[in-house]
């Protein structure tokens, strides 16, 4: 009866047990030799073919595995990002980002092989990834300062062999897998297009001329391209020689492709030398100095980019009650929509038009955001988006005006107001300014006048006292340990101090100043603000700066004449009109000549030119559009005209616009 394969097996460990029990002891010299073909028996030499397969990988595993702790790996791959700018101390706009390739900088992944410790491989690796960084006179490395939210650079100290992989390798210098900035050490390095790289790829005729052309620079022959044979380009050469005179001076101000795509490689540097120009255009107002003409040209390449959109149209029955009339602004303003689009102001129940209806719009804007809303919108009666002394407003600490997204549309209408040139919020305190723009709160300029809570204020007072009573601590401690503050104590007195006016400040109006933050960035006028600092003050105005006197506005205005196209009036009688117009401002309040003013041109800002003409009629009135102030010839005394002329500026009519 034939055995089973199990049994075969035993059977062979046996006799090889068997057969070593029989063999005297080896040295471990002579055991090697066992597996020899002349010293097996026929049964060793079965099992040693059945297992071969098995011996043979772990004498494989024994022999590699040695090997391959031995190997050390050299690469290094990393993103870097080659900046222009020697003195940059920031990450770059992403406009600027995108532009550094097209002149062989910005951003790549890099990878260095070689010698961990010798600086070469990094400096021969840097200048062949990016050959203009030989002009620079040397490098530096940079990385990001602080959280991925910071925009700040941090300089990676060279050691004394320069940089290695090593250095860059060590967990000490906490870079990680973020981006390496690389800085030029001596001077800013060029940012001319490279116009000379060779063509690359396959020739490739044209299907519209059949003209061959390099396929790298396929796209850019079509942009040229008007489907004129080839033979005719040629009879064509002559003419377009004659323009040589021409085309050197093109050539002169544009960067020309190498000759790689025949005559047609003019054309298309011509178009992209006009696309540059275009954005050149844009970007002005980075390196115009005065302030108020960068914000200007801004405003004005704004407005022409989206001037094909969407008209923005704002109504307003003025027939409504003033509640009903506030709820139509804050719809308006609650929906997203591109608000640099051209903008249409109605007024529902009037007849006027033109210019000082968007005039009316913005005063209108601007009054109830400084002075609040007669809406009760947070059940405190009359509704303050800000609050406090002037030159120190803070944003209201209401949970129903946060929850509501209130400050996201006073945002807009900040930046909306400042779009169109409309008069601005006077008087924000210069901390939640900071704060708005970026800035680190811990490091914001705080004033106890910032405080709108008197009670909180008088509480934070106590504790510029040397000494303070049992029953002061005791009130100073309830309010710290209500805001997750230590109580006070001798020792922490002045720095408690801080801490609770910072978060009277800045901490209970943080979510506010987000949504003005994300207001102001709905309009698109943030990077204006980011980019030029000097601009703020143009949008946030001291209280101070926006007051009027007699001379700034008898300085801008153009007076009657007597050879003017109006109706006709004798020298004496314009003569005591506008002397008695003179006599009312030269004696006004900065309050009355703002009345004054806002009914004369429709909001309070000064015009470049004030027009006053004599008229018949009752009262006076005006003209906004055309900035123009109509006074009636019949006032003999100066208390009937005085009269007159502030019922007409205090009137809740809007006059002749």
């Amino acid at each position: 009866m034939s055995k089973s394969c199990p049994e075969l097996l035993r059977e062979a460990a046996n006799l090889i047990e068997e057969a070593l029990s029989r063999s005297p002891t080896a040295p471990a010299a002579q055991s090697q030799q066992i597996p020899a073909a002349q010293s097996r028996t026929p049964v060793q030499a079965e099992v040693a073919r059945l297992f071969a397969p098995y011996n043979i990988g772990a004498r494989r595993n024994m022999t590699r595995r040695p090997a391959q702790v031995q190997v050390s790996r050299r690469s290094y791959t990393h993103t870097v990002c080659c900046l222009a700018d020697h003195n940059a101390d920031k990450i770059p706009s992403v406009l600027v980002i995108a532009e550094l390739p097209h002149s062989g900088l910005g951003e790549q992944k890099v990878t260095f092989s070689g010698n961990d410790h010798d600086p070469m491989v990094i400096t021969n690796k840097l200048m062949e990834v990016f050959p203009k960084l030989q002009q620079g006179g040397g490098f530096e490395l940079l990385k990001l300062l602080g959280s991925t939210r910071s925009r700040n650079l941090a300089l990676l100290q060279c050691p004394s062999t320069g940089y290695t992989l090593a250095y860059l390798k060590d967990p000490s210098t906490m870079i990680g897998q973020a981006t390496i900035y690389i800085r030029p050490l001596q001077q800013d390095l060029p940012l001319d297009c490279e116009s000379s790289r060779p063509a690359s790829g396959p020739v490739i005729p044209c299907i519209t001329c059949q003209m061959e052309v390099p396929f790298s620079e396929m796209k850019l022959h079509r942009l040229s391209c008007n489907g004129t044979p080839m033979e005719e380009r040629e009879q064509e050469g002559g003419q377009r020689e004659e323009n040589d005179s021409e085309t050197a001076l093109v050539s002169d101000s544009v960067p020309v492709r190498s000759e790689t795509s025949a005559e047609s490689a003019v054309v298309p540097a011509v178009m992209v030398n006009e696309e540059l120009d275009r954005k050149e255009t844009d970007s002005e107002w980075k390196i115009i100095e005065e302030p108020t003409q960068a914000a200007k040209v801004f405003k004005e390449n704004l407005l022409r980019e989206h001037a094909t959109g969407k008209p923005l149209r704002m109504k307003m029955d003025v027939r409504e009650s003033e509640e009903d009339r506030e709820r139509e602004l804050l719809l308006f303003y609650k929906q997203q929509q591109e608000w640099a689009c051209p903008l249409h102001c109605t007024l529902v129940g009037d007849l006027a038009i033109g210019e000082g209806v968007m005039r009316y719009f913005m005063t209108t804007i601007i009054s109830k955001l400084q002075f609040g809303f007669s809406l009760d919108l947070g059940g405190m009666g009359r509704t303050l988006l800000f609050e406090g002394e002037p030159d120190h407003l803070v944003p209201a600490a209401s949970e129903a005006l946060i929850e509501s997204n209130l400050f996201r549309v006073a945002g807009r209408m900040l930046a909306h107001t400042f779009l169109h040139d409309g008069p601005h919020v006077t008087g924000l305190s210069p901390a939640v300014i900071h704060v708005l723009l970026n800035g680190d709160p811990e490091m914001a300029t705080v004033v106890i006048e910032d405080c709108p809570d008197l009670h909180i204020r008088s509480i934070i007072e106590l504790l510029e006292h040397e000494e303070l009573t049992p029953e002061q601590k005791a009130t100073v401690s309830d309010l710290s340990m209500s805001w997750d503050l230590p109580a006070v104590t001798k020792s922490n007195r002045r720095w408690l101090h801080n801490k609770l006016l910072l978060h009277a400040v800045v901490g209970r109006t943080m979510r506010q100043i987000k949504q003005l933050r994300k207001g102001l960035k709905d309009v698109m006028v943030w990077p204006l603000l980011t980019s030029r600092p000097d601009v703020v003050p143009l949008l946030f105005p001291k209280m101070a700066e926006m007051q009027f006197t007699p001379q700034m506005l008898l300085e801008e205005i153009t007076w009657p004449v007597e050879d003017s196209d109006d109706e006709d009036f004798d020298l004496d009688t314009t003569c005591r009109i506008t002397g008695f117009l003179r006599m009312f401002i030269e004696t006004a309040s900065s309050g009355t000549l703002a009345q004054l003013l806002t009914s004369w041109v429709g909001w309070e800002m000064l015009p470049p030119e004030l027009t006053v003409v004599i008229s018949e009629g009752t009262l006076p009135t005006s003209s906004t559009c055309f900035e123009t102030l109509k006074l009636p010839a019949h006032f003999k005394i100066y208390m009937d005209f005085e009269k007159a002329l502030v019922a007409a500026i205090k009137s809740t009519g809007f006059g002749l616009v």
